[in-house]
């Protein structure tokens, strides 16, 4: 399994070379699954995968090209890529008394 999972996205659109790539609502995706890291189904959200394109490669994308076609990135699937020492901590849950 790579180390970081791959794209699926609700369009698409072709660069200059004409490889296809995702626009519209993205999604992460780890290849050979049904499913989002958020939990949509793939084949119910009718989301086209895109296993040759990193999600590390779609958020640097949506981040830093203002020509690059309009893309929502998930924020639950972003919450799931971050590596556990950046999440915030939870809070321990204490009895009163």
């Amino acid at each position: 399994m790579p180390a970081t999972p791959s794209v699926a996205a609700s369009s698409s659109w072709r660069d200059d070379e004409g490889t296809r790539m995702p626009s519209g609502d993205v999604h992460a995706w780890w290849p050979g699954q049904n499913q989002t890291l958020c939990g949509v189904q793939l084949s119910r959200a009718r989301l086209a995968r895109f296993p040759g394109v990193l999600w590390i490669d779609a958020v640097w994308v949506a981040e830093t090209d203002a020509d690059a076609p309009v893309m929502g990135l998930c924020r639950r699937c972003t919450a799931a890529t971050r590596p556990k020492k950046d999440r915030p901590s939870r809070l321990a849950r204490r009895r009163p008394g």
